[in-house]
């Protein structure tokens, strides 16, 4: 069953990467079209999830659909970037190479970490834009 199930996954990234549907939707259908394609991939994750990989694995999987998303709303250029992703083939190998323990690797952990610092990094750059502008404007 669960041989059938990492099948399945390879199936749905072979078309939505390798058949161009991900990036086509988010060319025909700039934003939404990368939302959808994020819900479509998610299908993978939740297999993730069912199968109990390691929480930190998830995170990049989402990762993943997340920057795909990102960079792929970003008119044309962002298409043409999507087409080189591939984040549904990217979680799929990560759900098929922790298939036997679900553990997360120290890759992993480097890339949830750095995505986390990122977060907060740009967190604080707009609490410091949003204080320099009150300032400007009170000043």
């Amino acid at each position: 069953m669960a041989d059938l199930e990492l099948e399945r996954v390879r199936r749905l990234a072979r078309v939505l990467d390798h058949g161009m549907v991900d990036p086509l939707l988010g060319f025909v259908l700039p934003g939404v079209g990368d939302l959808i394609g994020s819900l479509l991939g998610l299908y993978i994750v939740a297999i993730a999830v069912r199968r109990r990989v390691s929480p930190v694995v998830i995170a990049r999987m989402l990762l993943n659909l997340a920057l795909d998303a990102g960079i792929g709303a970003i008119p044309v250029i962002g298409d043409l970037a999507d087409i080189a992703f591939k984040a549904n083939d990217k979680n799929v190998a990560l759900l098929a190479s922790r298939d036997a323990t679900g553990k997360a690797t120290a890759r992993d952990w480097l890339a949830v970490g750095g995505a986390a610092l990122a977060l907060v990094a740009v967190i604080g750059l707009v609490i410091y834009a949003i204080a320099a502008v009150l300032h400007a404007i009170a000043g």
